[in-house]
């Protein structure tokens, strides 16, 4: 018996093929897919196709019309915690990276508190706790541990930690843990070994099956998606949305969210191979919701102020502000050493001033809460 695993769909996708497919559709293309009341991976190829840069108004009313209707006014406000920056990999992309000579630090229960302490302040009720990748430092002792100590203070716990077995999912679920990211950062898979040569995470088919993985665990929402910067976006959203597919109808009682990351600088600075551009991101997002009305779309403090307020009508559902991208960045170690350096760096209160000043009303638990 063949085990359940989207490595057997990806496997029957080849990545220059997909490119030309999508680079090849026609405004005939697009112009269907705008006009279709349920669309397909075949829509969705032609909504992120360079055919449909002249449309992206269109895309944009249309993504505003089905975010009004599917979420109303509301968007949801979560805020990352880094734990630890202790990583046994080497990437090419990021602050961490087991080559990048930095101070590590991971943070005590005292320190974690702390942090809360002060996350709590400002109103957030939705966490994401991201480590590096190191096992034996930060393994699942270490996360299901912060989980125990912090569970009676926020309505959701999502984390973004080095993937896992799914035994080890079921035991983070039972101590309170209801949501993972896992981004695969890119889908070809020769690209995703040039950026991950060392590490437990060079293993491009255990990131690929982790979902999977979470899915037959239990977990009540994953998140997914690609590093843009790293290989073509557009081949990379394509292959996202198939996985999102997949797993919608494989694990149907799971919610999911995809996120939207475009490098930043960090220590050890790797340019980007392919440029997105702030049009291009506009009209991956704004296809992403023509694709999918109730799928969760989420932008970080990576993006800057300016196109954070003219995206948040667009599609997006939720939203961080003010975010460390270091251990004790709050209130710890505010001077350490971040994972990548943000851009929009207005304070919570300034980002909800915004929100509200766009009509928006802000939540604070996490969106699958309210669906359940």
């Amino acid at each position: 018996m063949k085990k359940t695993s989207f490595k057997n769909i990806f496997d029957q996708h080849d990545w220059d093929q997909t490119l030309s497919d999508i680079l090849s559709k026609t405004e005939e293309d697009v112009l269907r897919a705008l006009s279709s009341q349920k669309r397909t991976l075949e829509d969705f190829k032609a909504l992120i196709s360079p055919a449909a840069v002249p449309y992206i108004e269109q895309m944009a009313q249309l993504s505003y019309q089905i975010t009004k209707k599917r979420f109303g006014n509301t968007i949801q406000m979560y805020a990352p915690m880094y734990l630890s920056n202790e990583c046994q990999n080497i990437c090419t992309y990021c602050g961490f990276s087991m080559t990048n000579t930095i101070p590590r630090r991971t943070l005590t229960d005292n320190e974690i508190l702390k942090e809360v302490d002060y996350l709590k302040s400002k109103g957030y009720d939705h966490i994401l706790l991201v480590t590096g990748e190191a096992n034996k430092t930060v393994g699942v002792d270490y996360i299901k541990n912060a989980i125990q100590l912090i569970q009676s203070k926020f309505a959701n716990i999502t984390i973004e930690v080095q993937p896992l077995d799914q035994s080890d999912y079921e035991i983070l679920i039972e101590k309170g843990l209801y949501a993972v990211l896992v981004y695969q950062e890119t889908y070809h898979r020769d690209e995703y070994k040039k950026h991950h040569p060392k590490g437990r995470k060079s293993n491009f088919d255990y990131r690929l099956e982790t979902p999977d993985r979470l899915g037959k665990a239990g977990i009540h929402k994953i998140g997914l998606g690609a590093l843009f910067g790293l290989e073509d976006w557009r081949a990379d959203s394509f292959f996202t949305a198939l996985h999102l597919q997949y797993l919608q109808k494989t694990y149907w009682k799971t919610k999911y969210s995809i996120s939207f990351p475009r490098l930043r600088p960090h220590s050890g600075g790797l340019e980007p191979k392919v440029e997105m551009t702030d049009s291009d991101l506009v009209q991956l997002i704004c296809a992403f919701r023509l694709l999918d009305e109730d799928v969760e779309l989420s932008m970080s403090t990576r993006e800057s102020e300016v196109f954070r307020e003219h995206i948040v009508n667009l599609g997006i559902t939720s939203i961080s502000a003010e975010s460390k991208t270091n251990p004790g960045g709050y209130t710890v170690e505010p001077q350490s050493l971040e994972q990548f350096e943000i851009s929009d760096e207005r304070s919570t209160e300034e980002v909800v001033a915004m929100l509200k000043a766009k009509g928006l009303d802000v939540v604070w638990k996490d969106w699958a809460n309210n669906w359940q």
